[in-house]
């Protein structure tokens, strides 16, 4: 394949190709592209509809898109096939993440490319891997009910779902491993093949755990809210100013250090509390003796002594904060971004050390079609030389 601009990145030299929009796909080539592959977003006339997305949609686009290329190609159109055709024919991984049928209609499926390109590695993002669903049409949401996810987060009777596209990320990071064990095998091989990731195997793969405490016990596992904890402290606790803080005490080493930061000496002697099974039988009546001290504690005040002691803790905070918590910025882990409109925001980087660097942003956001003619180009070079 052809190289591209130095990187120094893994992935450097690889290309790929991406046919996605929503989450689950540009997930998957982001990935790739913060490694150093160059990945071409091939987009509809009026470009991907996830850029103009309105609420919780509305940061789609920004978060999932960077570090890629923007070419305009109509598929839906004979001449335009022929040119995603010709395109994927100079790249090494394909990615799409549309409804069941809609390449394979279009001619740009697995088994129609593998012919021409034996070489192409092809990465699917589903609803649901063969079987029985496998033409149902799938969401997040429809996911999470049906694997276990939004029984298990809500309280019993009011199942809730994640408050992330939980699947659709993770279902883009088994696409991206799915494709980079395929490069390794082609290393060897010399062909392709094609990956396939779901959001239902996803989902069940995130409920694996209960799903083998029921096998292993007997008694289907209760909602995380009503479950029964395996440790004595281990919740969310009211403070000062109505302010809130999880605190977690999970040995007795731990429990007798939190007694000792809260002044509770009466607690760490109790030899009714003296191991955490007993405190554990006793969890209620701990948690409201605890809570009426923790009542009197100021958050500014308290964590500094938690942090101190080695207690872990953890204040409630929500996304408008992390956009200046200074662990993300200080680690090198939000950084700035140029957007399609020549702005400046915040991008949340892949949760990545490599040689003690962090894969981070290499290019601006790309307007629509940006790179139609740069990219296009190749292809008539290619064709004449």
């Amino acid at each position: 394949m052809e190289k591209q601009e130095g990187s120094g990145l893994p992935l450097e030299g690889v290309r790929v190709v991406e046919f996605t929009h929503m989450v689950m796909g540009p997930t998957c080539g982001m990935i790739l592209a913060d490694l150093g592959a160059e990945v071409i977003k091939v987009e509809p006339p009026g470009g991907d509809k996830t850029r103009n997305l309105p609420g919780l949609g509305m940061g789609f686009f920004r978060t999932f898109n960077r570090n890629k290329k923007s070419v305009l190609i109509d598929i839906n159109t004979p001449s335009g096939r022929d040119t995603a055709e010709e395109l994927i024919g100079q790249c090494d991984i394909v990615l799409e993440n549309f409804r069941p049928g809609l390449m394979a209609k279009f001619g740009l499926d697995y088994a129609q490319l593998s012919k021409k390109f034996p070489y192409i590695i092809y990465v699917s993002h589903k609803g649901f891997l063969p079987g029985p669903y496998e033409r149902r049409l799938a969401l997040d949401e429809v996911v999470q009910n049906m694997a276990g996810l939004t029984y298990m987060t809500g309280p019993k009777g009011q199942p809730l779902r994640a408050g992330s596209s939980v699947n659709d990320i993770m279902g883009g990071m088994f696409g991206a491993i799915g494709a980079l064990a395929a490069l390794q095998e082609r290393h060897r091989t010399g062909r392709g093949q094609e990956i396939q990731s779901a959001l239902f195997e996803n989902c069940t793969l995130l409920a694996a755990q209960h799903m083998q405490q029921f096998l292993m016990s007997g008694e289907p596992p209760p909602p995380m809210p009503s479950r029964v904890s395996a440790w004595s402290v281990y919740d969310i606790f009211t403070l000062a100013d109505n302010e809130q803080l999880f605190i977690g005490a999970t040995s007795d080493k731990q429990f007798a250090i939190l007694c000792n930061v809260l002044d509770r000496p009466d607690l760490a002697a109790d030899p009714y509390l003296a191991t955490n099974a007993q405190r554990v039988a006793q969890r209620p009546q701990l948690l409201e003796r605890l809570g009426q001290t923790l009542k009197t504690h100021k958050l500014a005040e308290l964590t500094p002594k938690l942090e101190s002691a080695g207690i872990p803790y953890a204040p409630i905070v929500s996304p408008d904060q992390l956009v200046s918590d200074p662990h993300l910025i200080q680690s090198g882990g939000l950084v700035d971004m140029q957007t399609e409109d020549g702005s400046i925001t915040k991008a949340v980087l892949l949760p990545l050390l490599m040689g003690g660097r962090r894969p981070g942003v290499r290019r601006a956001l790309p307007r629509v079609g940006e790179h139609t003619d740069e990219v296009l180009s190749r292809l008539e070079a290619s064709r004449t030389a």
